[in-house]
């Protein structure tokens, strides 16, 4: 059964960390004229907030890149990374308290055909959104979807009460401390083709 995501319940006024496991099996759907497009959230990371992750944008405080991440939840935070790709994550926690979740991968289960006019016609669909950057492909999310709410004309979210075998890990490719054994914040469906495989971080060279 799947329930529609709304601010109003309170399921998102919580830490990224509490969060981002129950994110597992959810749908999100953008909505256009072209069509609707559904994933099944299959891999999340989450992150916190001012002082308290030190993997996060809002480690040190508000900046313009991530204050989205400091408004209300249930809203989309974009950005860039590596200059070209767009990853993008759902607002957890109180405003003010700068907590997400990044959405790592999933399965679209509806939109296949539109999915695949975003990412390439021969693509399998289990690649269509294995890792970040394909997920917001697939899903056709840019950078300019920052602040969108995930409740509104554009996307919505229906949250799964299905019970899942949850594997977890360190965070993938986050380098320094946030990466490390004290942030096992990475949260999956364990078995399932869609999730992205593991990557450390490449190893910071010295100054």
């Amino acid at each position: 059964m799947f329930t529609p995501a709304s601010r109003s319940s309170g399921v998102f006024d919580r830490s990224s960390v509490e969060v981002a496991p129950e994110l597992l099996g959810a749908r999100l759907t953008r909505h256009s004229a072209l069509g609707d497009i559904t994933l099944r959230i299959t891999e999340v990371e989450a992150y916190l907030g001012v002082g308290e992750d030190p993997g996060s944008h809002s480690f040190r405080g508000m900046t313009p890149r991530n204050a989205v991440m400091f408004g209300p939840p249930l809203h989309l935070y974009t950005y860039f990374t590596y200059g070209m790709h767009v990853c993008a994550n759902i607002v957890c926690s109180p405003e003010g308290q700068a907590s997400a979740v990044l959405l790592r991968a999933g399965e679209i289960v509806e939109g296949i055909d539109l999915a695949r006019a975003h990412r390439g016609e021969q693509v399998a669909v289990r690649d269509l959104a294995r890792g970040p950057a394909r997920l917001t492909k697939a899903m056709a999310i840019s950078l300019s979807d920052g602040g969108a709410d995930v409740g509104g004309d554009v996307y919505s979210l229906e949250l799964s009460d299905a019970e899942h075998d949850v594997g977890t890990s360190v965070r993938t490719g986050v380098s320094g401390p946030g990466g490390s054994a004290a942030y096992p914040w990475r949260f999956f469906i364990a078995g399932d083709p869609t999730v992205s495989p593991y990557r450390a971080s490449a190893p910071r060279k010295r100054d």
